[in-house]
């Protein structure tokens, strides 16, 4: 059988039947032509001709192009009829109610949820048990279906089957709770700022903004300091503890009495390995508190110094220096100050965090300040050379993966945890290999060269 042809029509017809359907519809346009709806539909859709009082007709100046005027004279415009006529632009509406509908239509897909506290989520159900469902829903501006699923839940939880929409402190006992934990960290530590404080809370799984934390503390009458800031861009670290130590005095009067603080820290951590107060800067007492930080922590590799006093002698061969000699300690001579510039840092934290923060009435009272002070700076404070997570501790007893797998794992870290000291150990005996010939190392000291082995 062959195929059937399709009937062809005149652009008069075609002009004909749309000219019905703003009146008769697609369906009796249709009928009273003998044409197909389907051909009629499609017709009024590349003419944008649609049926009165269902949806406004197109402009007239995108009218119809090859539809015959009443009085029989040829149609204006293009004659081809293939191509279908193109809308200009955006068609403006001439039904008073679609400006309005086509506007809701393009908000609809902006719209966000809105969320709701749990307590206000239970005065709402108060209100819906009180005068309905939908006086509630009115009222506050909330859907019925939310509200009924709020009363669902709450049955439930009613019979221990989920938790309460109802239930749960609201955002501004979040925030109160959020700022009494800044503002006691901030007690604590006078000292501490913003940024500090934002990392401390962090590593107790508390998120916050160092925007927001000096908001809060601003209002509770903090004042940031002004700190002279020196860039250089030499920059060095050590890759293990004991590799390298750093020596310096920090000098403070307490009343009228001059007091000189003797700090030793790791490069690698910022660990502090030991301290010591005397009235002047005396060898003494350098030889006494180096070696108990030795008798510790063991000997490191190298030590850094300026040229103090204490540290380093003009005429000859200081004290100091003849002991690093016995126990087979290099040192290392600070020509700038930035070359010893990680404790020149942490000289002005301690400043900052201690001298500058309490008042002493007598250098016992400061003694007893500063091994509590540094407790906290090794085991408590995070350091932002460290990532901002880390305290020096955790790098310096080599649980630094330990302590940010936790961290990052929910479960904050604090002191106590399981990650104790006391179970920690450093390592002491050592075998190197240097171009091809093995040294045996103990506490820092290189006690053997098997040179002998090599050949």
């Amino acid at each position: 059988m062959g195929s059937e042809k399709k009937p062809t029509y005149t652009k008069e017809q075609r002009g004909a039947v749309l000219l019905d359907i703003p009146e008769q519809g697609v369906c009796g346009a249709a009928q009273k032509h003998g044409v197909s709806q389907g051909t009629v539909s499609r017709w009024a859709s590349e003419a944008g001709v649609k049926r009165q009082g269902e949806v406004e007709q197109r402009p007239a100046k995108t009218g119809l192009p090859f539809m015959a005027e009443p009085s029989g004279r040829e149609p204006r415009g293009p004659a081809k009829l293939s191509a279908p006529v193109a809308p200009a632009s955006e068609p403006e509406p001439s039904h008073p109610r679609a400006a309005p509908r086509v506007q809701h239509s393009s908000r609809r897909g902006k719209k966000v949820a809105k969320s709701y506290t749990p307590s206000q989520k239970a005065v709402i159900l108060e209100d819906a048990a009180a005068k309905g469902v939908a006086a509630a829903s009115t009222k506050h501006g909330v859907s019925r279906f939310s509200i009924y699923d709020w009363m669902r839940k709450v049955k439930k939880a009613a019979i221990g089957q989920g938790p309460s929409p109802t239930s749960g402190p609201s955002t501004q006992e979040i925030e109160d709770k959020r700022d009494a934990e800044i503002l006691e960290i901030w007690k604590s530590h006078p000292g501490l700022g913003p940024s500090q404080i934002k990392n401390q809370l962090r590593r107790n799984n508390v998120r916050v903004s160092v925007h927001t934390v000096r908001l809060v503390m601003e209002s509770a009458g903090y004042r940031p300091p002004k700190v002279e800031r020196v860039k250089h861009e030499r920059r060095y670290e050590a890759v293990r503890p004991n590799h390298l130590w750093h020596l310096d005095f920090v000098r403070r009067y307490i009343g009228k009495v001059m007091t000189c603080t003797l700090i030793l820290i790791g490069d690698c951590s910022r660990f502090v390995v030991g301290y010591g107060v005397d009235d002047q800067e005396r060898s003494q007492m350098v030889l006494s508190t180096f070696e108990e930080a030795v008798t510790r922590h063991g000997r490191p590799e190298t030590v850094m110094s300026d040229k103090g006093s204490a540290f380093w002698s003009w005429n000859g061969i200081s004290r100091f220096t003849d002991l690093l000699t016995e126990m087979g300690i290099d040192q290392v001579i600070a020509e700038q100050k930035e070359f010893n510039g990680k404790i020149e840092c942490f000289n002005g934290n301690l400043h900052k965090e201690l001298f500058d923060a309490y008042r002493f009435h007598d250098v016992a009272e400061m003694r007893q300040r500063l091994g509590s002070h540094l407790a906290f700076y090794n085991q408590g404070r995070t350091h932002h050379a460290l990532g901002g997570l880390l305290v020096p501790a955790d790098r310096y007893y080599g649980r630094a993966q330990e302590v940010l797998a936790r961290i990052e794992a929910g479960g904050g870290r604090e002191l106590g945890d399981g990650i104790d000291l006391r179970d920690r150990c450093l390592e002491f005996f050592k075998v190197t290999s240097r171009n091809g010939v093995p040294e045996i190392w103990l506490l820092g000291k290189k006690l053997l060269v098997l040179a002998d082995s090599a050949t």
